[in-house]
C-alpha cells in the first residue's frame, strides 16, 4: 500500500509539478523500503522506485543529494539481483547513467570512472542482440570522452571511438537513433583529431556527420545542429590543410543550417553569426566581394534579431562592424568603415568593465580607426586608434594568448602616427611594442608572420629616419621571416614581398651592392604580379617597383632600367584615385625619376613632366607636413637642371627659391631640411657669390646641421650623420672669409665642427653659471644631462643579439628619446624664465669668444677649402678676429701633404708602440707584434725626406706667414709666447706644432717662436678660460700606470722603467701619487683613481676605434679602459692626462671636422689638459721624454702646492722635454719622426 500510494503521489507530481508531492511520494516509497525485509522478492522493485522519486526531484531541483540517492538505490538494487538475472545488465546501464548525470554536476572524477565500470559491465552482460546494447555503447562512449575530455588520456578516446563505432554496426539501417548516433561517433573522431592532429579522424569525422545528415529528415528539429557540427569538421581541416573546398562545404552546410532553422528559434541567431564569420573567413582568402557582402548581410540580420537587453548584442555587434571595415579595406568606401566604427563602438559601450571580451572589441575598435585613418589622414582618427588599443591592452591579462596580436596592432597605429607625423619617440615606441608581441608568439602560430612583418615595417621607417643600419638590417630579417611563414596563396603575401623589397632598396643605397637592389627589383616585380587588378595595395607596389629600377639606373645607368621606373610610376599614379593620400608621393617619385632620365637624355619633355609632377605633388601636401621639405627639394633640383640646359635665370631663381623653402620649413626633419640647406647654400655661392644673401644662406645650413645630430641619438650615430656634413662648416668659413665677415667664419665652425664633443662639455660646463641664480633648475640640468651622457655612450649596434636583449636595447632607446624631449623643455624653461640665460646653451658669438681668451698667446684658426684657405686668429684684448690669407696654400696642397705623411707611416709602421719603433730609413722594420693589421699599400718611391718637406712645406705656406701676421719674432724658450693651433681639414692630420727647415743654413722653425698647443675647438678652450678654478687639494696628485706586458700585444718593457721613475722623482718633491703596475690595476681601480687623482699618466698600448670613437681604448693587462667609461665619470677636478701610448691624437679622415681621437675625448671627460701621440712612439725615447716632462713640472713648485700636483706648465714641460730630446738626436728622418708625434691639448 505504501508503494502503492507513492507511486500516486508521483503520478500527481507529473501532473502538478508540486514538490510536496515529489516528498510525500518518496517518504511514502522509503517507509516502504525500511519496512521491507532484506529478503523480500519486492525489495528490488521498491528500490527501483524510490531511485525513480529521487530521480524526478532531481531533474526538477539539480540538487546533487537527489541524484545521489538515486544511485545509492540503484546500487542496492544491483547487490540484491542474482547474478545472471535478466534485469541486471539494464539496471547497470542506469546506474552508469545516474553516475553520469552526477559527474556533470560536480565534475568528480571518481563519478565517471564509476560510470565507465558499471556500463562496461552491463555491455559485457548484454547478448550481441540485445535491444538496448547499441544504446549501452553509445553510453559508454560518452562517459569514455568525458573522462578523455578532462584527463587526455588516449586510450580513452580510442575506447570512446570503437564503442561508438560497435553502437552504428549493430543498429539497423533506418533505425531513429541512428543519426544520433553518426554525430556522436563524429563528435569523437573530432576530439581526438584535436589532440593528434591525424587527417584521418577528421576525414571519419565529416564522414559520419554527412551521414548523418543524410539520414536526418527534413523537418527534424535536430537538423540544422547536425549541420553545423558537419561545417565544424569541415572547417577543423581546413585550418589543418588549407584546401579552399572545404570553406566551400562549410558555408554551403551553415547555410542549410540558417535555411532550415525557423524563425524566432532560439539557434537562429548563432547559426546566423556562424555563416557569416565562414563567410568573411572565405572572402579573406579570395577576395570576392559577394562574401563579404553576404557576411554583412547575414551579420546585420542576427543584430536585428537580437533584443536590445541581450548579453549577446555587444559579440554581434563587433562582428558586424569587423564585417564592414574588411569590406572597407577592399574597396575603400568611406561608409563602410564609419559603419564599422560606429558598430563597434556601441558593442564597446554594452559591454561592462571586466567582461573578458572587452578588450578584443576595443582592439577591434582601434583596428576601425586606423582603418579610417589611412583613407582621411585624419590625426583624430589615429590617435582614436592608439587610444583604443592602448586600453585593449591594458585589460588583457599577460598569459592571454591574444596578446601578441594585440600588442602588434597597436604597434601598428604608432607606425601609421609616426608616417603622418614623424614624430620618432612613436616609431620608437612601435618597434618596441612589436617586439614584445614577437617574444610572446610562440613557433608556429599562425599570426606570428604578420607581427614580424609589422616589426619590419617600423625598422624600415625608422631606418628612413636615422639611416641607423642596424635598423635596416632588422628590418629585412624581420620582413624574410614573415616571408618564410606566409603560406602560398595568402593575400598578405604581395603586401610583404613589396616591403622586403622596400628595405633592400634602402639597403642598397648605403652599400651599392647590386644584389641587394636585383633582389629588391625581383622581390617587388613578384608583388605586383601577385596582387590582383583592382587591389587598392596594387598602386603602392608599382611606385616601389619604380622606385626600385630609379636606384639601379642611379648605380649602372643602363636606360632601360629608368624607362621601367618611369613606366611602374606612371601606372601607380594612373591607378591611384584623385584625394589619394599616397598619390603625392607617387607623383614626386615621378617627377624624380623623369628628372633622372633628362639628365641622360636632355629631354626637355622629360624635365617640363618632372617640373609638373613634383608641383602636382608639393600642392597636395597638407600645410604642416614633415615632407614638404623633400618634395620641395626636388622640385627645386628638377628647376636647376632645366636652367642648366637651357639658361634661365627663372629657372635658376624658382630653384632657389624652392630650396630656401625647404631649408626653412621648421616641421619638416632636420635632415631633410639641411640637404635643401646645403643645395641652396651651393647655388647661391656659385651663382651669387657677393651676395649678401650668402650670409643668410650658410646661417641657416649650419644652424641645421646641429640639430641633425642631436642629443637624443647615441654619440656612434651622431658621428655617422656628421659624416655626411664634414664639407659644410669649412665651405661656410671660406664663404665668410671672402666676403670679409671673419667673425661668421668663426661662428660657422664652431656651431659646426668638433659637435659631439662640444655637446658632452657643454652638458657639463655651462650649468656652473646657472646654479648662482637657481639651485634646484641647475641641479636638473645636471641630472638630465649626465643621463643624457650615458645614454648617447650606449653602444649603437645589437646585430645579432637575442629578442629579449634587443627589447632591453629599445627600452633604453625610448628612455634616451623621453630624455631628449625632457632635455629641450628645460632648455625651453632656463631660456624663457631666468633673466640673462636667454642664450643658455645656445651658440656662442665671436664676440663672446673674444672675451675669455688665453692671455698667455692666441688661438689660430686654419681654415682649409677647395676654393681658399685662411688663418683667423684670436688675441686677448682685441675686438675682432685678426683674419690672415694664405694665398700660398691649397686644399689640394693640405691633402697632397697628408696623405703623404699617413702612406709613410703606415710604410713605417708607426701605429703601435713598439719596442724598437722602425725610424729608419729602410722599408722592412721586421715589427711582427701579435694582432697588428695587416700593412696597406703604400708608395714605395716615397723619397726619403718626406716628413722634412713637409715640414718646410708647411712651414714657408702656412705657419711662418701666421707668425709674421702675429708680430711673433725667435726668441729664448723662457720668453716664448703660447699659441694655440685649431685646425680643420686635413689639417688636423698635420704637425703644425713641428712646422720649420730642419738643417742647413736657413734652418727656423715654430719651436723658436712659441709654444704650440692644439684645441678641438675655440669654445672649448675658452671655456676652460672661463670657468677656471682651482683644484681640490684632497684629490691634487698624480696617478700612473704601466702596462708593459698586456696579453696579445708586443712587451713594452720601457712603459715600466717610466713609471718608476716619474714616481720616484715625484716622491722625492713630496708629491701625492701613486704607481700600479700591470696586473695589480684593474680597469675598475683605475677609474676609482682617475677621481682621487687630479692627474694621470698611462703608459701602455691604445687602440683608435674610428668606426666608434667611443670604443677607443687603453689596453690594459686585466681588459680594456674605454673612453665611453672615462666620459661616464664625473671627473671635475681632472687636471693633466699624459698619455704615453700610440695614436692618441691620430683623427679619422671621413669625420676630420669632429676631431675623433682619444685626446679630444679626454678633454671632452673634463681634463684641462692632455698630452699625446699622432703616431707611434718608440719605447726607446718615450720615458727619457716622460722624464724630461716631469722633471719640468716638478722644478715649477713652490711650497704653496703642498703634496699637490700642478699640470698648469704642461704645454712649457713638453717643449722642454721634446727640445731635450732633439739635443740628443740629429735633424734626420728617424729623429724627426722620434719626436714629432708628441703633442699638447688643452689649457
Amino acid at each position: 500500500m505504501l508503494s502503492n500510494l507513492g507511486i500516486l503521489f508521483t503520478k500527481r507530481f507529473e501532473c502538478t509539478g508540486a514538490l510536496s508531492d515529489i516528498a510525500e511520494s518518496i517518504a511514502a516509497t522509503q517507509k516502504a523500503v525500511n519496512l521491507a525485509p532484506a529478503d523480500h522478492p519486492d525489495l528490488p522493485g521498491l528500490l527501483i522506485n524510490l531511485g525513480n522519486s529521487f530521480l524526478s526531484r532531481f531533474e526538477r531541483t539539480s540538487a546533487p543529494s537527489d541524484i545521489g540517492e538515486v544511485i545509492v538505490a540503484t546500487q542496492r538494487v544491483v547487490e540484491l539481483l542474482p547474478a545472471g538475472h535478466p534485469d541486471l545488465p539494464a539496471i547497470l546501464g542506469n546506474l552508469g547513467i545516474w553516475f553520469t548525470r552526477r559527474f556533470e554536476c560536480t565534475c568528480a572524477l571518481s563519478d565517471v570512472d564509476e560510470s565507465i565500470s558499471a556500463t562496461q559491465q552491463a555491455v559485457n552482460l548484454s547478448p550481441a542482440d540485445h535491444p538496448d546494447l547499441p544504446d549501452m555503447l553509445i553510453n559508454l562512449a560518452g562517459s569514455l570522452l568525458s573522462r578523455f575530455e578532462h584527463t587526455e588520456t588516449l586510450s580513452d578516446i580510442d575506447e570512446s571511438i570503437s564503442a561508438n563505432q560497435q553502437a552504428v554496426e549493430l543498429t539497423p539501417s533506418g533505425h531513429p537513433n541512428l543519426p544520433m548516433m553518426l554525430r556522436k561517433l563524429g563528435v569523437s573522431f573530432t576530439e581526438r583529431f584535436k589532440c593528434t592532429a591525424v587527417l584521418s579522424d577528421i576525414d571519419e569525422s565529416i564522414a559520419a556527420r554527412r551521414k548523418a545528415v543524410e539520414l536526418t529528415p527534413v523537418g527534424d528539429p535536430e537538423l540544422p545542429c547536425i549541420l553545423i557540427n558537419l561545417g565544424d569538421s569541415f572547417l577543423r581541416r581546413f585550418e589543418r590543410t588549407g584546401t579552399l573546398s572545404d570553406i566551400d562545404e562549410l558555408i554551403s552546410a551553415t547555410r542549410r543550417a540558417v535555411e532550415l532553422t525557423p524563425a524566432g528559434h532560439s539557434d537562429l541567431l548563432d547559426t546566423l553569426i556562424h555563416l557569416g564569420s565562414s563567410l568573411t573567413r572565405r572572402f579573406k582568402l579570395t577576395g570576392a566581394l559577394f562574401d563579404i557582402d553576404e557576411s554583412i548581410s547575414t551579420a546585420q540580420r542576427a543584430v536585428k534579431l537580437t533584443p536590445s537587453e541581450s548579453p549577446d548584442l555587444p559579440s554581434r555587434l563587433n562582428i558586424l562592424g569587423e564585417s564592414f571595415r574588411r569590406r572597407f579595406e577592399h574597396t575603400g568606401a568611406l561608409c563602410d568603415i564609419a559603419e564599422s566604427i560606429s558598430a563597434t563602438q556601441q558593442a564597446v559601450e554594452l559591454t561592462p568593465h571586466g567582461h573578458p571580451s572587452l578588450p578584443f572589441m576595443l582592439n577591434d575598435l582601434g583596428s576601425s580607426f586606423a582603418a579610417r585613418f589611412e583613407c582621411t589622414r585624419a590625426l583624430s582618427d589615429i590617435d582614436e586608434s592608439i587610444s583604443a588599443k592602448q586600453q585593449a591592452v591594458k585589460l588583457t591579462p599577460t598569459n592571454h594568448p591574444t596578446l601578441p596580436e594585440i600588442l602588434s596592432n597597436l604597434g601598428r597605429s604608432f607606425t601609421r602616427r609616426f608616417e603622418h607625423t614623424g614624430v620618432i619617440s612613436d616609431i620608437a615606441e612601435s618597434i618596441l611594442i612589436t617586439q614584445q608581441a614577437v617574444e610572446l608568439t610562440p613557433a608556429g602560430h599562425p599570426h606570428l608572420p604578420v607581427i614580424l612583418a609589422n616589426l619590419g615595417a617600423s625598422f624600415a621607417l625608422r631606418f628612413e629616419l636615422t639611416s641607423v643600419i642596424d635598423d635596416n638590417a632588422e628590418s629585412i630579417s624581420a620582413t624574410r621571416q614573415a616571408i618564410e611563414l606566409t603560406p602560398a596563396g595568402d593575400l598578405a603575401h604581395p603586401a610583404r614581398l613589396n616591403n622586403l623589397g622596400i628595405s633592400l632598396t634602402a639597403r642598397f643605397r648605403r652599400t651599392g651592392a647590386l644584389s641587394e637592389i636585383d633582389e629588391s627589383i625581383s622581390a617587388t616585380r613578384k608583388a605586383v604580379e601577385l596582387t590582383v587588378a583592382g587591389h587598392p595595395h596594387l598602386p603602392g607596389s608599382l611606385n616601389n617597383l619604380g622606385i626600385s629600377y630609379s636606384r639601379r639606373f642611379e648605380r649602372t645607368g643602363v636606360l632601360s632600367d629608368i624607362d621601367e621606373s618611369i613606366s611602374a610610376t606612371r601606372h601607380a599614379v594612373e591607378l591611384t584615385p584623385a584625394g589619394h593620400p599616397d598619390l603625392r608621393d607617387m607623383l614626386s617619385n615621378l617627377g624624380s625619376a623623369l628628372a633622372h632620365r633628362f639628365d641622360r637624355t636632355n629631354d626637355l619633355s622629360d624635365i617640363a613632366e618632372s617640373i609638373s609632377a613634383t608641383q602636382q605633388a608639393v600642392e597636395l601636401i597638407p600645410a604642416g607636413h614633415p615632407d614638404l621639405a623633400a618634395a620641395l627639394t626636388n622640385l627645386g633640383d628638377s628647376f636647376w637642371q632645366r636652367s642648366v640646359l637651357t639658361g634661365s635665370c627663372d629657372d635658376l631663381n624658382t630653384s632657389i627659391l624652392h630650396h630656401m623653402s625647404a631649408a626653412t620649413c621648421s616641421y619638416s626633419p632636420p635632415s631633410h631640411r639641411l640637404r635643401a640647406a646645403n643645395r641652396w647654400a651651393q647655388l647661391v655661392y656659385k651663382h651669387h657669390p657677393d651676395s649678401p644673401e650668402n650670409i643668410l644662406v650658410f646661417d641657416t645650413a649650419i644652424r641645421l646641421v646641429s640639430l641633425v645630430a642631436g642629443l637624443d641619438q647615441t654619440v656612434q650615430h651622431r658621428h655617422t650623420l656628421l659624416q655626411g656634413t664634414s664639407g659644410l662648416p669649412c665651405q661656410a668659413a671660406a664663404v665668410g672669409c671672402s666676403l670679409g665677415r671673419a667673425n661668421k667664419a668663426l661662428e660657422w665652425l664652431e656651431q659646426s665642427r668638433c659637435l659631439v664633443w662640444s655637446q658632452l662639455r657643454n652638458l657639463r660646463t655651462q650649468v656652473i653659471g646657472l646654479r648662482t641664480h637657481d639651485e634646484d633648475l641647475a641641479q636638473r640640468v645636471w641630472d638630465v644631462s649626465r643621463r643624457l651622457e650615458n645614454a648617447g655612450s650606449r653602444q649603437g649596434s645589437h646585430i645579432g643579439a637575442s629578442l629579449s636583449e634587443k627589447i632591453s636595447a629599445e627600452n633604453e632607446a625610448q628612455a634616451h628619446l623621453k630624455l631628449g624631449k625632457e632635455w629641450d623643455e628645460l632648455l625651453n624653461t632656463i631660456r624663457n624664465t631666468v633673466p640673462g640665460f636667454e642664450n643658455f646653451l645656445q651658440p656662442t658669438p665671436c664676440s663672446s669668444l673674444l672675451q675669455h681668451l688665453p692671455d698667455s698667446g692666441p688661438i689660430v684658426v686654419i681654415n682649409v677649402h677647395k676654393d681658399r684657405c685662411d688663418a683667423i686668429a684670436l688675441i686677448a684684448g682685441l675686438d675682432e678676429p685678426l683674419h690672415i690669407p694664405l694665398h700660398s696654400f691649397s686644399q689640394q696642397k693640405a691633402n697632397t701633404y697628408s696623405n703623404d705623411l699617413n702612406a709613410y707611416l703606415q710604410l713605417k709602421e708607426l701605429r703601435m708602440r713598439m719596442v724598437k719603433a722602425d725610424t729608419d730609413e729602410g722599408e722592412n722594420t721586421g715589427n711582427e707584434q701579435a694582432g697588428r693589421a695587416i700593412r696597406p699599400s703604400v708608395n714605395k718611391k716615397l723619397r726619403n725626406k718626406v716628413v722634412r718637406n713637409i715640414l718646410e712645406a708647411l712651414w714657408g705656406e702656412v705657419v711662418k706667414p701666421i707668425l709674421d701676421a702675429l708680430g711673433f719674432s725667435s726668441s729664448s724658450e723662457a720668453a716664448l709666447p703660447r699659441i694655440w693651433w685649431c685646425p680643420t681639414g686635413p689639417m688636423t692630420f698635420l704637425p703644425l706644432h713641428a712646422a720649420g727647415i730642419y738643417g742647413g743654413r736657413d734652418s727656423d722653425s715654430i719651436l723658436n717662436y712659441a709654444v704650440s698647443s692644439y684645441t678641438p675647438s675655440i669654445t672649448l678652450l675658452t671655456d676652460r678660460v672661463k670657468n677656471d678654478r682651482p683644484i681640490d687639494q684632497d684629490v691634487s696628485g698624480l696617478f700612473l700606470t704601466s702596462q708593459p706586458n698586456v696579453p696579445g700585444l708586443s712587451s713594452i718593457p720601457g712603459t715600466a722603467k717610466e713609471a718608476r721613475s716619474i714616481h720616484k722623482e715625484a716622491v722625492g718633491h713630496g708629491v701625492r701619487v701613486l704607481s700600479l703596475e700591470g696586473s695589480d690595476v684593474t680597469i675598475d681601480i683605475a677609474l676609482e683613481h682617475m677621481e682621487k687623482f687630479s692627474s694621470i699618466h698611462l703608459a701602455c698600448h691604445a687602440s683608435q676605434n674610428q668606426n666608434e670613437p667611443l670604443q677607443s681604448r687603453f689596453l690594459f693587462h686585466s681588459g680594456s679602459l674605454e673612453l665611453s667609461t672615462i666620459i661616464r665619470k664625473n671627473l671635475k677636478n681632472a687636471d693633466l692626462a699624459f698619455l704615453s701610448a700610440c695614436e692618441t691624437s691620430t683623427g679619422e679622415e671621413r669625420l676630420s671636422e669632429e676631431v675623433v681621437h682619444l685626446a679630444a675625448g679626454m678633454l671632452a671627460a673634463g681634463y684641462r689638459r692632455v698630452v699625446a701621440t699622432m703616431w707611434a712612439i718608440g719605447d726607446k725615447h718615450a720615458p727619457d721624454v716622460a722624464t724630461d716632462f716631469y722633471d719640468y713640472l716638478l722644478a715649477q713648485r713652490v711650497e704653496a702646492d703642498g703634496s699637490g700636483f700642478d699640470g698648469s706648465k704642461s704645454a712649457y714641460a713638453l717643449h722642454h722635454a721634446i727640445q731635450q730630446l732633439r739635443q740628443r738626436l740629429d735633424n734626420s728622418e728617424k729623429s724627426l719622426l722620434a719626436w714629432i708625434p708628441y703633442v699638447h691639448f688643452g689649457f
